[in-house]
């Protein structure tokens, strides 16, 4: 037996249950994984809410690290020993689990567990963010919403070292300082200014080519204003609401785009999870992205690490530790 938090009834954080769960043997193409570090996304509230409804009972969490305790039969490329690190993947609040092996990458030397438990999920979304959903190109201007948190940070970094200039939202002056010290060129305080219209002062009133969105109903109808004609509206996550119904009709101020991208597509082969995650490995690796573990929490208490982050009293990535 194992111990894990389990979601028996959707709601708020008082519903994780610390329980003991038994894990059994891989089966053919699985492995199973002793956690050292889980990573906590927003995800796992729309999950634990049912806003994303999974079957019930369930062991919230799409994301971890550890090592690689069995292996069952047919698993080629992992061994006992290897470290190896998963996201997309619920299930992951547990000391340890069973997985897929073609889900599962190995963390290369240099990269701790930590780092890889709180940057994969994060890091695969913001590579496909700015190399494949909107293609970041030397000398573009962009607007990242949130970017003081998990994704945001990453992202930020990304698109500097693709040669953009980054704007960024963000609540605090201490969000801006640290969006700031990675990647973001302009900071803009929502308390203290309007974002449009700094956008558009920083753009001398053109707009941006895209805007990466992860807050949903509160920033969703003002920046479609942001954007110059042709512009790309990616809309990625909804941590202040699910925007409401949309008249297509609003395209048509600069004949906009819009698009909804998840991570589920753009990693569903294990030759793109490949690809994506030496990426990103390869640039923490040369010090291009630093990921910010600004909160850690025992695994018991993943109720506080989601009080905190629906809270917004989190910058960086979170994780929990068994």
């Amino acid at each position: 037996m194992t111990r894990a938090i389990r979601v028996h009834l959707p709601g708020g954080p008082e519903v994780l249950q610390w329980e003991s769960v038994d894990v059994g043997a891989p089966a053919p193409g699985e492995v199973r994984v002793r956690h050292t570090a889980i990573g906590v996304n927003f995800i796992d509230i729309y999950h634990r809410t049912g806003l994303y409804p999974q079957p019930l009972p369930h062991i919230p969490g799409v994301e971890g690290a550890g090592i690689i305790e069995a292996v069952g039969t047919g698993v080629t490329g992992l061994k006992v020993g290897d470290r190896g690190a998963y996201a997309l993947q619920i299930g992951a609040y547990a000391e340890e689990r069973l997985i897929s092996a073609d889900r599962v990458v190995k963390i290369p030397d240099g990269v701790s567990d930590a780092t890889a438990a709180a940057s994969l999920l994060k890091g695969l979304t913001a590579r496909f963010l700015v190399r494949r959903t909107y293609e970041v190109q030397p000398g573009d201007t962009i607007l990242v919403h949130a970017a003081a948190g998990g994704v945001g940070l990453i992202l930020c970094q990304w698109a500097k070292a693709l040669g953009a200039s980054v704007i960024g939202t963000v609540s605090t002056a201490e969000k801006a300082a640290l969006c700031r010290a990675h990647g973001c060129d302009h900071p803009i305080v929502t308390r203290n200014s309007d974002f449009v219209d700094a956008v558009k002062e920083l753009t001398g009133g053109q707009g941006v080519p895209v805007v990466y969105d992860s807050i949903g109903r509160e920033t969703f109808g003002k920046s479609l204003e942001c954007l110059r004609p042709y512009g790309l509206m990616v809309l990625f996550g909804q941590s202040s609401g699910a925007v409401p119904p949309l008249d297509p009709n609003i395209l048509q101020r600069g004949s906009l785009y819009l698009t909804r991208p998840t991570l589920a597509t753009y990693a569903a082969n294990r030759k793109d999870l490949l690809e994506g995650s030496d990426e990103l490995f390869s640039l923490i690796g040369a010090g291009a992205i630093r990921i910010s573990v600004n909160h850690r929490f025992p695994l018991r208490d993943a109720r506080l690490a989601h009080e905190r982050l629906e809270a917004r009293q989190t910058t960086g990535s979170t994780i929990l530790t068994p």
